[in-house]
C-alpha cells in the first residue's frame, strides 16, 4: 500500500470538504468550517497550508488572488489506509479482535447484525 501523508483529525475536516466538493477555494472551505466548528478563519488557513506542505492537496492559481485547492489524496484510498493503520495500531492487525470488540462494546440492532452476517456471507 502506498505511503500517504499523515493527516490530523483537524486536517481531515478540510479534506472531507474537498472530497465532497471536488475542489474549493479557501473562502469556501472557511465558510463551511466556521458553520460546523469553533475555528477561526486563520486556523483553517493554517490547516490548508499544512495540507499543501504535506502534498495532500494542491493549490491551483485561478488567475486572481484566490487559489483553488484540489485533493491529491483519494478519499477511498485514504479510508483504506487509515482503517489498516488503525487496525494495526489498536488491534495488532487482528480483524477478529476488532470486530469482537466492536460487537461487545456497541449495542448492535438485529438489523445491523443481519447486515453484518450478510456481508460476511458475501465475502466468503
Amino acid at each position: 500500500m502506498e505511503k500517504l501523508p499523515q493527516i490530523s483529525e483537524s486536517e481531515l475536516e478540510v479534506m472531507k470538504i474537498l472530497w465532497d466538493l471536488g475542489q474549493a477555494t479557501s473562502s469556501q472551505i472557511i465558510d463551511r468550517l466556521t458553520k460546523t466548528s469553533e475555528w477561526k478563519p486563520k486556523t483553517i488557513q493554517t490547516l490548508i497550508s499544512r495540507l499543501v506542505a504535506k502534498q495532500a492537496i494542491q493549490p491551483e492559481n485561478t488567475g486572481g488572488k484566490a487559489f483553488l485547492y484540489i485533493p491529491l489524496v483519494d478519499e477511498d484510498t485514504y479510508k483504506a489506509y487509515a482503517s489498516k493503520s488503525f487496525l494495526q495500531k489498536v488491534f495488532d492487525g487482528s480483524l477478529n479482535l476488532m470486530v469482537a470488540s466492536f460487537i461487545r462494546e456497541q449495542k448492535m440492532t438485529q438489523e445491523e447484525i443481519k447486515s453484518l452476517k450478510k456481508l460476511l456471507d458475501e465475502e466468503v
